[in-house]
């Protein structure tokens, strides 16, 4: 397995290693700011340095080359397998209504003999995260696991999108299978806020959309949490307050972020499903936690890898934790590189949501507010 790796800039063009076999990668990631990943003539090389790659991607809120965190740039990550075969599949989504059938088209496309894991990303406006990983859970095999994660828009909430085949989408999901039994694949989640103010009960809810806390309209309560001059930042500020949820329909806990408010109507949407009945406590940030959760996510996903050491770790980390962290935000990328040893190459991106399994109960589920890592090595 080689791994070779490229930035674009609008100032320099490509720059980076270049692959001992030019042209062999069979799959790239493309992970750049909406406008690079846009820029027609940075994906026409990149498509003409890897004719025969399957070459997908997503915008970013951020991106992550190594232990570097860079803006307004594209960076590729060119893989060559061994003994692996790489399959993509595409869905488009009208609205978050179609999330659940654009993960069971996806999962339905890739569910091939010797599927080892999948990897998802999505469009992170027009897409219910949740119910796109129900989808793509429900439609494969309970021994395959699904991570990925939400395209970003940096702070601005405006336009997301995905590249898939180098050619790039919005509402759309695309998929990568990955097929061969010398796949060692890795996965480890995890987040490190800190709760605080009471639990409340989720008294009114429809999908993604909150409309009543403890009976009183969701936004009224939250706005007077955050005070006069967060409140006036809506939505973004949002990123810096997830909310923590539990209940009998969530798997332990899970962390969501908002998308967006709706100030006549009192509501906040949210990246993934708040379900009725359910408890949730806001969260705040706690830098020193947030960090150890990086590393805590590293070392699940070597963990699985039955002791072979990763050549690839992809790296999913919520963009409040970048809002968060500010200055101090690859101090969790550092701590992912310790865990993971120097042959480990660091490629991913900050995003509106991430997908990986909860533990060992679900294969796929949607987290916010976490570091994610995939490990790939094969035997």
């Amino acid at each position: 397995m080689q791994v070779e790796q490229l930035s674009w800039s609008l100032a320099n063009g490509w720059s980076g290693s270049r692959p001992e076999q030019k042209g062999a990668a069979q799959w790239v990631l493309a992970f750049g700011a909406p406008e690079a990943l846009n820029n027609t003539d940075a994906l026409a090389g990149l498509a003409a340095a890897y004719p025969h790659a399957c070459i997908v991607g997503c915008s970013t809120a951020g991106e992550i080359l190594d232990t570097r965190v860079q803006d307004d740039t594209l960076v590729a990550t060119a893989v060559h397998f061994s003994d692996t075969q790489v399959r993509m599949a595409t869905a488009t989504v009208d609205g978050m209504q179609d999330s659940y059938q654009a993960g069971s088209t996806l999962g339905h496309a890739l569910n091939l003999p010797g599927l080892a894991h999948v990897m998802v990303l999505s469009d992170g406006l027009s897409v219910n995260g949740t119910a796109l990983a129900r989808g793509l859970r429900e439609s494969l095999p309970s021994t395959v696991a699904v991570t990925g994660g939400l395209a970003g828009d940096g702070d601005r909430f405006k336009q997301t999108m995905v590249c898939a085949g180098g050619e790039v989408m919005a509402n759309a999901v695309v998929a990568i299978g990955f097929y061969g039994a010398r796949l060692r694949v890795g996965y480890g989640s995890l987040g490190g806020w800190d709760t605080f103010g009471p639990e409340r009960l989720v008294t009114r809810s429809d999908g993604n959309v909150l409309y009543e806390l403890d009976g009183q309209p969701a936004l009224a309560l939250y706005k007077r949490y955050l005070g006069k001059d967060y409140a006036a930042q809506l939505p973004s500020s949002a990123l810096s307050f997830p909310l923590s949820l539990r209940g009998e329909n969530i798997h332990d806990s899970v962390v969501r972020t908002i998308l967006s408010v709706d100030d006549v109507g009192g509501s906040m949407t949210f990246a993934g499903d708040v379900p009725q009945g359910s408890r949730a406590t806001l969260m705040k940030a706690n830098f020193d936690r947030l960090i150890d959760g990086a590393a805590g996510a590293a070392r699940s996903g070597l963990q699985r890898l039955d002791s072979f050491a990763p050549a690839l770790a992809v790296l999913i980390s919520c963009v409040g934790r970048k809002l968060v962290l500010k200055q101090r935000v690859e101090e969790e990328l550092e701590g992912v590189r310790q865990v993971l040893g120097p042959q480990a190459l660091l490629a991913g991106f900050y995003s509106y949501g991430e997908i990986c399994p909860h533990g060992g109960v679900t294969k796929c589920e949607l987290h916010n507010q976490t570091m994610t890592i995939t490990t790939f090595a094969e035997s």
